[in-house]
């Protein structure tokens, strides 16, 4: 009876929920991730978004507009930019600052704040798989900020198969410490466990050419070149086994010797002059006749 008043009635469905949270989030350790994500049976590649990415927002507040940029890269920690002060930028191992600018027409812009929003020491990237529409939610964290708490910044990964692999993703919100990006890719469209993750289109400079820079076009010129090297190869394989077993018959059954010994000794003798028939034959073929003039025969 006791038990009965202490535990909700509520428990079991509690749970149930809770499972099914820890089933559809995952959490790895910063080190871990190398932007390859599995759960479900399902793999997400976001190998491709790799790098470091800007996006921004702009708020008007009269007379001066506030800029918010956000710089990221998901697969590695952001490298210092040479050309921004050291007061200006996020330190090392961030991988995902936020950067608010003060901006008036009569003043310079003013950098008023400097957020880490994502550090790999206390990065606990976790994730879990969108329904509608297809996706994956990927989360990491940052360390505490004055004023508004622990940051973390959440990106939204959207399937879209037609998008465009390198389109921009877009900066949402940041409320309560907490920056939401959007972002339609083919990267977040899911792949089964035992299906081959698609590979990131080649970084080439322009100037090589496709077949030069993705390797395609070597490959298919190997296998071309392996089927055709294999079909001679069978037919010098046959005709060994032919030549061999004809010559064993011959010395077995008749007691050949020297070129007795070649199976089918007359046809083979008398290829070259076949050949020369058919070489005579085309080359009457393709030589033009003579027309021959009508009149008087010269007696």
């Amino acid at each position: 009876m006791i038990l009965r008043h202490l535990i909700p009635q509520s428990l079991p469905s509690n749970l149930l929920s809770l499972l099914l949270l820890l089933s559809s989030t995952v959490l790895v350790a910063a080190e871990d991730f190398d932007c390859h994500v599995t759960t479900g049976g399902l793999k997400w590649d976001l190998t491709p978004l790799e790098g470091s990415h800007t996006v921004s927002r702009t708020r008007e507040s009269p007379p001066t507009t506030m800029i918010d940029e956000l710089t990221f890269n998901l697969c590695k920690d952001l490298q210092s930019m040479s050309d921004v002060p050291e007061d200006d930028q996020c330190s090392s191992g961030t991988r995902a600052c936020l950067r608010k600018t003060n901006r008036k027409t009569s003043d310079s812009d003013r950098v008023i704040a400097v957020i880490p929003v994502a550090s790999t020491s206390v990065l606990e990237p976790a994730y879990a798989q969108l329904d509608s529409p297809k996706g994956l939610s990927l989360t990491f964290h940052g360390p505490q900020y004055p004023s508004s708490g622990a940051q973390s910044i959440i990106f939204h990964l959207f399937c879209v198969d037609d998008a465009n692999p390198k389109a921009d993703p877009k900066f949402d919100s940041y409320e309560n410490g907490i920056v939401r990006v959007d972002w339609s890719t083919p990267s977040a469209c899911s792949l089964s466990e035992d299906e081959p993750s698609p590979q990131p289109p080649s970084q080439d400079d322009g100037d090589t050419p496709a077949d030069e820079g993705d390797g395609k076009g070597d490959e298919k010129l190997a296998k071309r070149g392996s089927g055709l090297g294999f079909f001679f190869l069978v037919l010098l394989l046959a005709f060994a086994t032919y030549f061999g077993l004809g010559a064993y018959y011959n010395y077995s059954t008749y007691g050949a010797r020297g070129v007795d010994l070649i199976p089918h000794r007359d046809f083979w003798r008398e290829v070259p002059y076949m050949l020369q028939d058919v070489v005579s034959h085309l080359c009457s073929t393709v030589r033009p006749q003579r027309s021959t003039r009508g009149g008087y025969i010269a007696v």
